[in-house]
């Protein structure tokens, strides 16, 4: 299993990647949208990304509304990994192409959990 982490927080995206690594899952990283883009078009396929909303260059919201409509990793999950706790924001990323959310902070656990419901890991 490949996971993108999409973050511009170096300390969130070294701690998705220890999480995800202890579930032997090998992970790739982009600082913004933008660069999750480009490593969407020149890399093997991922089966799911982990996505910041708020970043410089390209937000979340703007990257999943680019990766669907361009049709970049069709089959891949999107998680939305935020502090974004607004109903409005969470139906507009969802009728754009998110997946799932996953709130801000987190454990290890919950991000498991997430995982399992998205059907990217097995129980």
């Amino acid at each position: 299993m490949r996971v993108l982490i999409v973050d511009d927080s170096r300390f969130l995206r070294e701690y998705l990647r220890q999480q995800l690594q202890r579930m032997g899952v090998c992970c790739e990283e982009a600082h913004n949208g933008e660069e999750a883009l480009a490593a969407l078009s020149s890399q093997e396929a991922f089966d799911l990304m982990l996505l910041d909303v708020n970043m410089p260059v390209m937000n979340g919201l703007e990257c999943v509304k680019a990766l669907r409509k361009a049709r970049l990793g069709p089959q891949m999950k999107v998680m939305m990994v935020t502090t974004e706790a607004d109903h409005s924001f969470i139906a507009t990323a969802l009728d754009n192409g998110a997946d799932e959310f996953l709130m801000k902070p987190f454990t290890p656990e919950s991000l498991r959990e997430k995982m399992l419901l998205l059907g990217v890991i097995a129980a």
